[in-house]
């Protein structure tokens, strides 16, 4: 290829051509764009996922017919007065003291309502050495951890009076704010950090400031522009802040991968001695291509989530779908606008010590160079050594347990409200998170509904789901009655839904069920996980399906080779596999815990292995495209099977390398928060970008491809009929026929 007009075709070469040409209308288009997004955005508002809509089934059903009945619970809080020995019990003077102190000091910051004794209500352990005082914070429950610093500081003060005693608050609002100083900033940090840390890598592996700073001013305004239609659509599907730090850290992730990929293949055709306008449209056509097909194959994964039924992933799907969309039309579109513009000023703010080394002019990777010599050597051993490493890798994953940790186990000894939670558990089994039976009566106070309320309460002791105290509050203008039930299991999980079943199948059916026109579901923590991990379940099977079936068909398309899209699939399902493998050895077993700060936590959080499939799904999508995409133009350009992998691989080799560490960079920013399904998310992500870039793009999948041969492009007659999505992917009219049954190579 000369430097002359080169014959593209296709929507991305289109994009570019027309984005080169027209390249102050291009950024125009896009800054107004961004700023029309982000400021209708803004006005609009974002709506958030409400509490009834996060779930369904009978936690669903409780929210509904509160927010019907138009009832606000408040924040409930509990004190602990506790004897740190045998010495004082509940009977004696000290401790009516200290409870008399709790109720006084919190009534008298005016911050709460509705204080009651142990004395009173009969909480007091068997033991007699613990008893809680209990009461609801004033105002909206969700804002309560912002008013309770008063509360908390009047407690202190009384424990500072009753040495022998322990005296210790814990509640909505009290947790609320303890995990928002712990850990809200900490988070807020952890996001922000992820920006500097990508630029940095971009700087190292450029080499030039304006180099640099390009991807990351294409993800970071695909980013904003994001956030202004998450407000709009938010209107349809609600939002959630969780959904708000994925799309971050996705199109942190795409935008700066797309850039990246585009610009490092504007590069090399200039450095192959191309003019800046042909290397753009060599770019456009090939790197454009495969951005395309990869920004569709992500948004197909993400698309996933939608299938689940739970509003919080539906929200993470749309908003992840939406970034990574809005970065895919900006690399193709706004990205050879600035390149036409900027030209050889790409280079400018050259950094001296940071000169390109360990690639030689051709733009190809000297260690990768190395491996690839070996691995097309012996392919056959290469496959067998690096599937069995993978395969022993996702061994632990068989073992996979899944549950909604704990605040033990979320938290573990980094907050003081741990150990107040577990010695109230150990106290009173299941106090701290009680199931709440909401029970909607058309008369609440009718003899038949009270006799029914009475039964089920005495009931729920009897069978053993609860040892009691069984509370009920009356909302007589609402008629509707809240029946506060302790779980026996307490903060052990399996133990606790026990209990729960036993309300459900035995204690509710006996006594409420029996009463025609009343309604009666049951929620709380326990009830709320079991949903969760219900529906999590049965969504599961088409969740994968979707994903799978429609990346398949869309590789297929897009090389119009069966063997192609075949090894894809198997290729990023190892790839997963995989990094299920180390969750479960690091997170459950615990191998190597100590290193990542998770000892004792004994499961894998319920809602990430479907989150991790989708996330890691769609993003190995964008090395594998790239990569089978590159070995596909050079194959095309008529080398031969075996040198065009060579070609493609090691010449992609330093874009993805670059790529990978940024994304890994980035997770593993999060694999060091204290949270543990932050952590969990962080290292399940790190991990499998990792083995990805290296082991399955480096290793197995040349290896693969160099055992099949020409039956890498195989495409059965009986599918010609498909569209032909392939002609994008080289700047040259290129014909060459593959031996074999299947159709000629062409562009």
């Amino acid at each position: 290829m000369g430097n002359g007009d080169s014959r593209v075709r296709g929507l991305a070469a289109r994009a570019g051509g027309w984005s080169a040409r027209h390249r102050w209308a291009a950024v125009g288009i896009w800054v107004l764009f961004v700023v029309l997004a982000m400021g209708i955005g803004s006005a609009a508002g974002r709506v958030d996922v409400d509490e009834s809509d996060q779930l369904k089934g009978e936690t669903h059903t409780a929210a509904t017919i509160i927010d019907d009945a138009g009832i606000k619970e408040p924040s409930g809080e509990t004190v602990l007065i506790q004897s740190k020995d045998a010495s004082v019990t509940s009977t004696d003077s000290e401790f009516r003291t200290a409870v008399t102190a709790v109720v006084e000091a919190v009534e008298g910051t005016g911050r709460v309502t509705d204080v009651t004794s142990p004395y009173d209500t009969k909480t007091i352990s068997k033991d007699g050495r613990s008893a809680l005082v209990q009461f609801d914070m004033r105002g909206d429950a969700e804002t309560a951890g912002d008013r309770v610093e008063p509360v908390l500081k009047a407690v202190a003060g009384v424990q500072e009076d009753h040495g022998s005693l322990r005296i210790e608050e814990i509640g909505g609002a009290s947790m609320a704010k303890q995990y928002k100083d712990a850990f809200g900033n900490d988070f807020k940090k952890a996001e922000y950090s992820a920006l500097p840390v990508a630029f940095g890598i971009l700087l190292i592996a450029f080499g030039a400031l304006v180099a640099a700073l390009l991807p990351v001013a294409l993800a970071m305004t695909a980013i904003v522009a994001t956030m202004g239609l998450m407000g709009l659509v938010s209107h349809v599907q609600p939002m959630s802040d969780t959904a708000n730090s994925v799309m971050l850290l996705v199109g942190l992730a795409v935008g700066v991968d797309y850039c990246l990929f585009y610009l490092r293949r504007e590069r090399e055709e200039r450095e192959a001695g191309r003019d800046a306008g042909a290397a753009l449209r060599i770019a456009a056509a090939t790197s454009g291509r495969a951005i395309i097909v990869s920004g569709v194959t992500v948004c197909v994964a993400m698309a996933g989530m939608l299938f689940t039924g739970l509003a919080e992933f539906e929200a993470m799907g749309l908003a992840s779908l939406m970034v990574v969309a809005v970065a895919m039309v900006g690399s193709v579109t706004v990205l050879p606008a600035l390149l036409s513009l900027l030209g050889e000023r790409v280079e400018k703010g050259r950094i001296p010590f940071l000169r390109r080394r360990g690639r030689r002019g051709n733009g190809d990777s000297r260690f990768w160079t190395a491996v690839l010599k070996r691995v097309l050597a012996k392919p056959l051993a290469s496959v067998l050594v690096a599937a069995g490493v993978l395969l022993a890798i996702a061994a632990p994953a068989v073992g996979m347990k899944t549950e909604n940790l704990t605040l033990d186990q979320e938290f573990g000894n980094s907050l003081p409200i741990v150990g107040t939670y577990n010695r109230v558990n150990d106290a009173f089994p299941g106090g701290s998170d009680p199931a709440e039976v909401i029970v909607k009566a058309n008369d609440i106070n009718a003899p038949e509904v009270k006799q029914a309320l009475a039964d089920f309460k005495a009931r729920a002791v009897s069978s053993g789901a609860s040892r009691g105290p069984v509370d009920i509050k009356l909302h007589d203008a609402q008629n509707v009655a809240f029946v506060y039930v302790p779980l026996v299991g307490g903060s052990d999980q399996d133990k606790a839904a026990k209990s729960l079943e036993k309300l459900r199948d035995d204690v509710r059916p006996a006594t409420l069920g029996k009463v025609d026109g009343v309604q009666a579901p049951i929620t709380g923590q326990v009830a709320g996980s079991k949903d969760f991990n219900d529906q999590l379940i049965g969504s599961v099977v088409p969740v994968f399906a979707f994903v799978v079936v429609f990346a398949f068909l869309l590789m297929l398309l897009s090389f119009r080779s069966l063997t192609v899209a075949i090894t894809s699939i198997v290729l990023n399902l190892l790839s997963v596999g995989a990094a299920y493998g180390i969750l479960v050895a690091v997170f459950q077993h615990g191998w190597g815990a100590s290193l990542v700060g998770a000892e004792g936590v004994g499961a894998i959080v319920t809602w990430l292995p479907l989150f991790l499939f989708v996330i890691l799904f769609g993003l190995s999508m964008d090395y594998h495209v790239f990569v089978v995409s590159r070995i596909r133009e050079a194959r095309l350009r008529g080398r031969t099977t075996q040198d065009a992998i060579q070609h493609g691989v090691v010449t992609t080799a330093g874009v993805v390398t670059s790529a990978a560490v940024i994304m890994v960079a980035v997770f593993a920013i999060f694999g060091t928060l204290s949270m543990q399904s932050m952590k969990q998310m962080g290292v399940g992500l790190a991990a499998a970008v990792l083995i990805d870039a290296t082991v399955i793009r480096g290793v197995l999948l040349p290896a693969v491809m160099a055992l099949l041969g020409e039956r890498n492009w195989y495409f059965p007659k009986w599918l010609h009929r498909l569209p032909d999505l392939t002609h994008d992917e080289s700047p040259e009219e290129v014909t060459s026929t593959v031996a074999g049954e299947g159709e000629p190579l062409r562009v």
